[in-house]
């Protein structure tokens, strides 16, 4: 799952947003409100809510700014409500992924400058640099009674006649359903959400690119690591990027009989998915994610060719590491490695997400015999010698 690019004109990006997100989820649903609550403070207050030890970058020197002013007003205005409450106690709640992803779509509602404001210095940094656009109906300065679906509908429609793709226009109408569906939750609107209201064209699903097994072939042979042990992973287990790049030595088992590592118990040749990597920041998986994925013996002779060439083999360690043994970043492998090499044959769609439809579409083709075919273009007979040298020269990806 790759998160390469925020909101672009015309693109299809945030395809894959985090499943714990709001966008991954299908945003909140409608919920009945309750009693309005007080704010004493901005951030956290739970402190048993998952990842709450990230969201102390998102405050801000003087939490108390403004927030008698609005939480008392009935003139609160939409930017005021999303700054003061939807941010530090929604946002701030979801991991580095979710929270860029709001911080980008937001840029499409309020104004870019007053969305850096409340998000602070030591916000997700984002790849959006949008800038006021003139003419754009941005919501900022109504009340939230005040928008209704058909105000909505316009900046939907906004986006649309701007060349902006469906996804982009859908994200907005969703983000301001999440606004709502919180506000709704705290007691600051008792209506039906009008963003549930507003109907946009089905998206347009792109074309699924996959590789042939001779392309495969040829690919991972111009391959080096890490961008070839990732491609690995993504073939021969269940588990996504940020998954790989997170992977510790602590919670694989290569022996053939279930042992304890640590404190866990990890069954024979399999991987406990226990931790994720994204955009360099650590995080624990949670729910179904939490799980045990199968290594078949191929992907177990590149993990132990990788031990034994890697200076870091700590329980701690990352299996797939940078130079200073922090996690490797996919999005950088993914513009300085894989991009490139998928120019040179022609294939400019080449993506992390490639190898995976590939897997799935060869392996209804050719069955069984595809680990055959990977190790037949893994290991020859310049193989080893490739890996040694891939170490010797791995940058700071």
């Amino acid at each position: 799952m790759e998160i390469e690019r925020t909101v672009s004109r015309g693109s299809d990006s945030w395809n894959c947003c985090s499943d714990n997100s709001p966008v991954g989820s299908g945003m909140l649903e409608d919920i009945k409100p309750i009693s309005p609550v007080c704010y004493p403070e901005m951030g956290l207050n739970d402190p048993d809510t998952q990842d709450s030890h990230l969201t102390h970058g998102m405050q801000r020197e003087h939490p108390d700014r403004g927030r008698q002013h609005w939480a008392s007003s009935k003139s609160t205005t939409f930017a005021e409500f999303v700054e003061f409450s939807f941010i530090p106690e929604f946002v701030a709640t979801k991991r580095y992924a979710g929270r860029a992803h709001f911080q980008a779509i937001l840029k499409y509602v309020l104004p870019p400058e007053r969305v850096a404001r409340a998000f602070g210095a030591n916000g997700p940094r984002t790849k959006c640099t949008l800038t006021d656009i003139l003419d754009w109906p941005y919501i900022d300065r109504l009340r939230l009674p005040e928008i209704t679906p058909d105000v909505i509908h316009l900046l939907t429609t906004a986006a649309l006649a701007r060349g902006y793709s469906i996804q982009t226009a859908t994200h907005i109408r969703n983000v301001i359903r999440s606004i709502f569906a919180h506000a709704i939750r705290t007691g600051f609107y008792a209506d039906k959400n009008p963003a549930s209201m507003v109907a946009l064209p089905p998206m347009a699903r792109r074309q699924i690119n996959t590789l042939t097994l001779g392309q495969l072939k040829v690919i991972l042979q111009s391959m080096r690591y890490p961008e070839r042990e990732v491609a690995l992973f993504i073939m021969l287990t269940e588990m996504n990027v940020a998954e790989i790049c997170g992977l510790q030595w602590r919670y694989i088992n290569t022996s053939g009989i279930g042992q304890i590592i640590g404190q866990e118990f990890i069954p024979a040749r399999s991987i406990a998915v226990r931790n994720q990597s994204y955009r360099g920041e650590l995080t624990s998986v949670a729910g179904k994610r939490r799980r045990f994925t199968r290594m078949p013996e191929l992907l177990g002779s590149v993990v132990h060719e990788l031990k034994s060439k890697s200076p870091f083999t700590l329980p701690h360690d990352f299996v797939l590491f940078s130079r200073n043994g922090a996690p490797i970043r996919p999005e950088n492998i993914l513009a300085r490695r894989l991009k490139p090499i998928g120019r040179s044959f022609n294939l400019p769609w080449l993506s992390w997400s490639v190898f995976n439809q590939t897997e799935v579409r060869l392996r209804s083709q050719i069955g069984r015999t595809f680990d055959e075919e990977l190790k037949s273009s893994l290991f020859h007979s310049n193989h080893a010698a490739g890996l040694t040298s891939s170490f010797e020269r791995n940058a700071s990806l």
